[in-house]
């Protein structure tokens, strides 16, 4: 498979076209998360209202049944369930890191093992979270260092 990418005219919209002889199970499920991954959410801090880039957000946490997103340096409630962010923002590279916190993976700078098969990860913005043993299976997965069961 090859991808190619092309700059439109000035004034064309952006198409994605789609050229194979059977689009198998994996493909279709690409292009249905990428169609409909949202890309903004809305985030409350104080008396402000903002607009989130997912890509600016480093993580997601869930504590005392309110959810935050954490920027480098500023944090955001959001109207979410943690699962619901999940559903959403998966197929954009964040993972489920625990119980109570989805992460960016594009903010981790590296990843270092702890005792009991526990990972901590440093962020780009010198933060340090800890994955969870029960999660480090799918983090390995989603980074391509280990296969699928």
């Amino acid at each position: 498979m090859r991808i190619v990418i092309e700059t439109p005219q000035p004034n064309d919209e952006d198409v994605i076209i789609v050229r194979c002889a059977e689009p198998d199970q994996r493909m279709l499920s690409m292009l249905l998360a990428f169609q409909n991954a949202r890309t903004e959410l809305t985030g409350f801090q104080d008396d402000k209202i903002v607009r989130l880039n997912y890509q600016d957000v480093y993580y997601f946490e869930a504590n005392e049944n309110r959810v935050f997103a954490y920027g480098s340096s500023e944090v955001y409630e959001v109207k979410y369930k943690l699962y619901e962010l999940e559903e959403l923002f998966t197929p954009l590279d964040f993972v489920r890191c625990s119980k109570s916190m989805i992460v960016n993976m594009r903010m981790i700078d590296y990843l270092s093992p702890l005792f009991g098969g526990k990972l901590e990860a440093r962020l780009k913005n010198s933060e340090k979270i800890v994955i969870s043993r029960q999660y480090v299976h799918n983090l390995k997965v989603k980074l391509g260092i280990q296969e699928v069961d």
